[in-house]
């Protein structure tokens, strides 16, 4: 289970003062037995761009689902623990994905069972730990501080150090040209 985490979100109040309008641990949490050691924890939705400011209600309440919304973005954060080779072998990743609405994803008869594409702009900053971010053919080790601008490509994620690795992400719905 990855580690729990504080939301605060700002707004104003009826008099137009800014204000705390959400101050408490993120409950949009996805965890599953498809894809042990892995949590998601989703943070903020827009469902448009440019976004709608002053949401007061909580905007990602309902199922995690993989992508942005149309025409809008995702923030989360995710937890990966450190993989199980053995463990990994026998997983399904095409089940793991349909679970998050996202089952044609999956990269079928690839070198990593969670590698996928995805038809966004995402944004990632490793926070803690580090992790292997494997494309089609190469794979790069990343560290806590560095950032990713992924545009579409296939890739997998894989934690084979000794602790989690955390990854801020911010999605956003893309066009392939």
């Amino acid at each position: 289970m990855g580690k729990k985490i504080r939301r605060v979100v700002t707004g104003h109040n009826k008099d137009g003062v800014a204000t705390v309008i959400m101050d408490g641990t993120a409950n949009c949490i996805l965890n599953r037995p498809n894809r042990p050691g892995v949590t998601l924890t989703n943070l903020w939705k827009n469902t448009q761009m440019p976004a709608v400011m002053e949401c007061h209600d909580d905007p990602v309440d309902g199922p995690l689902v993989l992508h942005p919304p149309k025409n809008g973005s995702v923030f989360r954060i995710v937890q990966f623990d450190p993989e199980n080779s053995e463990e990994l072998a026998s997983l399904d990743g095409k089940a793991a994905f349909a679970e998050m609405g996202a089952g044609t994803s999956i990269v079928e008869g690839a070198r990593h069972p969670f590698m996928h594409r995805t038809d966004s702009v995402d944004y990632a900053v490793v926070m803690t730990g580090q992790i292997y971010m494997m494309l089609d053919e190469d794979e790069y080790l990343l560290k806590a501080g560095d950032v990713v601008v992924q545009q579409g490509t296939n890739h997998a994620w894989s934690n084979r150090g000794s602790e989690p690795c955390q990854i801020a992400f911010i999605l956003t719905d893309a066009v392939r040209s």
